[in-house]
């Protein structure tokens, strides 16, 4: 996506999940399953996620824009 989504909630779906270029981070790919960006596809990293890459994969989430800055919560 070019343009930054604007602060707000959105459902979203991990449709890829690969470990991070420094080792740390897991890199995320999203897509947003509802409302005005649905079908958006979104690449955010993430830290502290619980699960491993195949355990992610398909999950529902919540991804949380404030002050431009995302965050991800992993529906369990």
């Amino acid at each position: 996506m070019s343009t930054p989504l604007p602060d707000g909630t959105y459902d979203v779906f991990v449709v890829d999940v690969e470990v991070g270029d420094d080792g740390a981070a897991i890199e995320l790919v999203l897509t947003i399953v509802a409302g005005e960006h649905k079908g958006d596809v979104i690449d955010v990293a993430a830290t502290g996620l619980a699960g491993g890459l195949v355990e992610l994969m398909g999950m529902p989430a919540t991804l949380r824009v404030s002050d431009g800055m995302p965050s991800v919560s992993i529906e369990t």
